[in-house]
């Protein structure tokens, strides 16, 4: 447990939030709140979750949160989906943010495993 700050996992969770504010704030997202604000909820949750596993003083607890961020991975890639069905992301935007979703899920699963391998 320490500085999450410092986590390779949570900065890169942290940029795909920012990555989320800024496409949700174009104009063409402006006109549906309620996708705009699902994507913006799951996209904050992943990287919050990893902060809080961060600092919690067992690695069993530390898990359960990075199981919460991976499933915040999934809810995110849901609207994604749901984003570029409806035309407001494109093609190449959707799969390189996935990609990195789906990488990121990879990393945070490996960490879990380490964790439960080390619990207290």
């Amino acid at each position: 447990m320490g500085d999450f700050r410092k986590l390779k996992i949570w900065q890169e969770a942290k940029d795909i939030a920012v990555e989320i504010y800024k496409v949700t704030g174009t104009e063409v997202f402006k006109r549906d709140f309620g996708l705009t604000d699902q994507l913006r909820r799951s996209a904050v949750s992943i990287s919050s979750n990893i902060a809080e596993g961060d600092e919690r003083l067992s690695n069993k607890e530390s898990a359960r949160f990075f199981y919460i961020s991976t499933g915040s991975i999934a809810e995110l890639i849901t609207q994604l989906v749901i984003a570029y069905e409806v035309g407001y992301i494109t093609e190449k935007y959707y799969c390189d943010l996935v990609m990195k979703l789906e990488n990121l899920s990879k990393q945070i699963k490996s960490i879990i495993n380490y964790r439960l391998k080390n619990a207290q």
